[in-house]
């Protein structure tokens, strides 16, 4: 019987609404083994994580969640690249976590000037769900806005509608080896840009895209996402073992309600 894993969560020290003690007891109790801590642009939550892990004899991975600017032919595309087993002490990826953190915070200061010019009354306050909070991202923004009993149709749009800016892909690769990693592509079936979904462009641009992050150091692929279907998910499996790469499965957990059991 193999092992019951996810190694794709987030907790409240990003976009999640649970503590990392809630997130680590929930999946005791749907018996899972194994489960990395992937909050994005992060590390806070990971000690809380491992400490009640090891209460509960659950094994917990110390990982990582970055969403980056990838140059693929003549776009820039965005990539989010997971990164497991790092060192969360690693002083590089301390500093370009501090770094990260300016950028989403200019991001927000300036998403939240245009919503309030649209006619949306919002505060930073607003947008804080917890004491101490130190990470605003584009759902924190959404929940507050709901909250308020604005409803707004094109609310992704209004969102994106101001970039935050990102990380190199190749070098969040690299940040993740520096801090003793392991670099995945996390769900490849939500990246732009390769062409119709399904279409033989874009798994042909989705084979070539993952051929040039291997070169760069990329060691596995999310091949098991709710974005993907499960024929999705075949041809994934089928590029990854194609170039030698790692196959991973996580649900990417952000709220309770939203778990689905596999």
């Amino acid at each position: 019987m193999g092992y019951k894993v996810d190694y794709h969560v987030h907790t409240y020290y990003s976009d999640g609404t649970m503590k990392p003690t809630e997130v680590i007891r929930f999946f005791s109790e749907k018996e899972y083994d194994m489960v990395a801590i992937t909050d994005h642009d992060g590390i806070d939550g990971i000690n809380e994580a491992v400490i009640a892990g090891e209460a509960l004899k659950m094994q917990v991975i110390p990982g990582i969640e970055f969403g980056t600017d990838c140059k693929f032919g003549d776009v820039i595309t965005e990539l989010h690249i997971l990164g497991y087993h790092i060192d969360i002490e690693n002083e590089e990826l301390l500093e370009k976590l501090k770094e990260l953190r300016e950028n989403r915070k200019e991001r927000n200061d300036k998403l939240l000037v245009l919503i309030n010019e649209k006619g949306y009354e919002l505060s930073y306050d607003d947008l804080l769900t917890r004491p101490k909070q130190t990470y605003v991202g584009k759902p924190n923004f959404a929940r507050a806005l709901k909250a308020k009993g604005y409803d707004i149709p094109n609310m992704r749009q209004l969102l994106d509608s101001v970039e935050k800016k990102k990380i190199d892909t190749f070098e969040a690769i690299e940040l993740i080896k520096t801090a003793g990693g392991i670099a995945v592509l996390a769900h490849p079936m939500k990246i732009k840009n390769l062409g119709e979904k399904g279409s033989e462009e874009f798994w042909a641009n989705m084979d070539e895209l993952i051929k040039m992050l291997k070169k760069a150091g990329l060691k596995g692929v999310e091949c098991f996402h709710p974005s993907a279907s499960e024929e999705d998910s075949l041809k994934l499996v089928t590029i990854a073992g194609k170039y030698h790469l790692h196959i991973t499965e996580g649900s990417d957990f952000h709220t309770e309600e939203d778990y689905k059991e596999r």
